[in-house]
């Protein structure tokens, strides 16, 4: 536990070191956001380092398969994910702490036997925190490091690890006229929590093309791929495919980001995973009270 904080420290004082370097800084002025054009806007909210404040509401209808149920049943998570980013290094960098807070409902898999759903439960899950800092730029290669962090929130054993869990962040992102390309990489370790459950050592891969259409429309993916370390070899990988369509329109002044993305994983779990996943998002910008945004 010791020597993965002393990573996590050196990244971040390695990152912080970087940005002094950076020359390609965003100085757009809150007071200005209202003359950006949507498909800017659009264009800065697919950067995970973007300086604009926004929330996000992000819905997850899944259809799951597997050998530990008889039929398909569905599981729903809903992220609310608010992004409120510091300029730091003197508006040369930006350091983003953005909490990732979810409902979910689940089936409920009875171990008693293979096939059998004992109902369903809804609560909270547990509540992720990802903290990135990289520089603040408009265009070009788009990096940032830090650490995530999970917490044993959630309101039901079903619907949560029970596990205290700590890692490395990282991202890179090429922004340009047209495309968004990048992915952003996390990896949580468990340290702590209720020793009945498995330890977890889990990565998350989120990777993400989208162009950009004109008139506030784009075209893309943004699926995440999960590896279960701790898993057997059929129930380690998940790897989703999708293809999305996204809009960015005013609405009384405010700029907000509406996108549906359905998504097919052509890895899964033996045991029960998703084969589809409907995502809706809608994440409208909010002002900042930084004169900087």
């Amino acid at each position: 536990m010791a020597a993965q904080i002393a990573l996590l420290v050196l990244v971040d004082s390695m990152a912080t070191v970087a940005l002094a370097q950076v020359e390609d800084v965003d100085t757009t002025s809150q007071d200005s956001i209202g003359e950006l054009s949507v498909d800017e806007v659009s264009r800065r909210l697919d950067n995970p380092l973007t300086n604009l404040w926004s929330l996000t509401f992000q819905e997850n209808l899944s259809l799951n398969q597997g050998d530990r149920i008889d039929d398909t049943e569905i599981s729903n998570t809903f992220f609310f994910q608010p992004a409120l980013p510091l300029p730091i290094r003197g508006g040369k960098g930006v350091l983003i702490a953005r909490p990732v807070l979810p409902l979910v409902t689940t089936p409920v898999l009875d171990p008693a036997s293979r096939g059998g759903v004992d109902g369903h439960k809804t609560g909270l899950g547990d509540i992720q925190m990802v903290a990135l800092v990289g520089p603040n730029k408009l265009t070009g290669q788009v990096w940032g490091v830090g650490t995530t962090l999970k917490f044993p929130t959630a309101t039901d054993s079903v619907l949560g690890q029970e596990k205290w869990q700590i890692g490395p962040a990282a991202m890179y992102f090429w922004l340009g006229k047209l495309w968004t390309v990048g992915f952003l990489l996390q990896h949580w370790w468990s340290y702590a929590g209720d020793s009945s459950r498995d330890d977890v050592s889990q990565t998350d891969l989120q990777y993400v093309a989208r162009r950009q259409l004109g008139n506030g429309w784009s075209l893309g993916m943004g699926p995440t791929v999960t590896v279960d370390w701790e898993a057997d070899s059929d129930n380690t990988w998940t790897v989703p495919i999708g293809l999305g369509v996204t809009k960015t329109f005013r609405w009384g002044g405010v700029p907000i980001k509406a996108r549906f993305e359905p998504q097919y994983s052509i890895v899964r779990p033996d045991d029960f995973g998703a084969v589809w996943n409907f995502r809706i998002q809608i994440a409208p910008v909010i002002p900042s009270p930084f004169g900087k945004t």
